[in-house]
């Protein structure tokens, strides 16, 4: 390019302004929610945030649920089509012969290797979906999206643990959601509590212990059954 001649500005279609003004909004939006759940939040506060007049989000969406839910769906797609991926390679690998450990592996890897390696929108929206799980309105859109990738990970438990009730199977995976929510709300009290030993949002740390701490949870549950059926055969006796 000659000296003194400057390029010239690039002209973006509406379609692409369009695009950036709903991925900023969503942004925003994810973020405050991740802070301050669906009702600490309003449409005035993600106005702000963006620097824009609240109008233009009454544009882009009919109210603040509407805009709350695409804040859920906008990642929900890419974190449960991965880990279907992760579960169904799993399955094939291990052929008859499944773990616990392993199944959760695949379970909860790839999706904390996603927040963490996608820096601080995936992590906004790992604390997102912690803190809104736990209302009626974040349940529904759990259901929604992620019960396929859940069932399929309870289907491989099933038989990596053929001798276990279906209750079990299911209060199992209750527990290891707990802690996995209550890990991915990062709320620093581990910092805290360790006198910065942990950090709550080193994810490459929690990956080497989550999945064998709550394998063993999941095992722990046979032998919780076993001991009463033992004391009443000694009673007996």
């Amino acid at each position: 390019m000659a000296e003194g001649i400057s390029a010239k500005p690039v002209r973006r279609s509406k379609a692409e302004q369009r695009a950036e003004s709903l991925e900023q909004i969503l942004d925003a939006a994810e973020y405050l929610f991740s802070k301050h759940g669906l009702y600490g939040v309003t449409l005035r506060d993600v106005a702000q945030r963006v620097g824009i007049h609240t109008t233009l989000l009454h544009y882009y969406f009919k109210d603040k649920n509407h805009l709350f839910e695409e804040v859920f769906a906008r990642r929900a797609g890419v974190t449960s089509g991965r880990r279907i991926v992760a579960l169904e390679q799993y399955e094939k690998a291990a052929g008859k012969n499944p773990t616990v450990e392993g199944a959760l592996h695949a379970f909860l890897d790839t999706d904390l290797d996603l927040y963490y390696q996608g820096g601080p929108p995936w992590m906004n929206y790992a604390a997102f979906c912690a803190r809104v799980s736990n209302t009626p309105e974040g349940a529904r859109l759990m259901d929604q999206h992620f019960d396929p990738v859940v069932l399929k990970l309870i289907s491989i438990l099933r038989r990596a643990l053929p001798d276990y009730s279906e209750e079990d199977l299911f209060w199992g995976y209750h527990f290891v959601t707990g802690a996995l929510m209550n890990t991915l709300a990062r709320t620093g009290r581990i910092d805290k509590l360790s006198a910065g030993l942990c950090h709550s949002d080193d994810f490459p740390e929690v990956k080497k212990r989550i999945g064998k701490f709550m394998a063993a949870g999941f095992l722990a549950l046979k032998d919780a059954h076993a001991a009463p059926r033992k004391r009443r055969r000694k009673s007996k006796s």
